[in-house]
């Protein structure tokens, strides 16, 4: 580790034991891994327990986002993808999976079911203005660029 690694503290609070990693050393994401045996049923989502629980420094948060082979091959994304472990929160960490597809997704304690990213947060403060400044788009959103 370097001196600029930031270390981010591990709890387990279920029995089974699965530290999140890296399977490659050019992975952006730790894999996070199910720690309950469950069936998504077609167009329904749940909750799943990863049996951790993350004491992340101030300065951080954590981004729980979906598996790119999940989706492909299972129709398996993340509801609130990304979603967002703010530093102040203790829970186990849950991650919630919805079954695009037509057939039930079987999950064991132990697979892969997403991945999280750490990253730097902004320290920003909110100033209300009357104007904002002008730039060439302007107010122009959803879509304005053509497909």
């Amino acid at each position: 580790m370097s001196k600029s690694t930031i270390k981010v503290k591990v709890k387990f609070v279920r029995d089974i034991k699965n530290l999140p990693e890296k399977k490659t050393s050019g992975a952006a994401g730790f894999d996070l891994l199910s720690a309950v045996d469950t069936v998504i049923k077609p167009g329904d989502f749940q909750g799943i327990p990863t049996g951790i629980a993350l004491d992340i420094p101030k300065s951080i948060e954590a981004q729980v986002r979906p598996r790119s082979g999940l989706a492909l091959r299972h129709g398996i994304g993340i509801l609130n993808s990304p979603g967002t472990i703010d530093s102040d929160y203790r829970g186990e960490v849950l991650v919630i999976l919805f079954n695009h597809s037509k057939k039930p997704f079987k999950i064991k304690p132990g697979d892969r079911i997403a991945q999280i990213i750490f990253s730097k947060v902004a320290d920003v403060e909110l100033k209300e203005t009357k104007r904002l400044s002008v730039t060439k788009r302007g107010k122009e959103g959803f879509g304005h660029t053509g497909k």
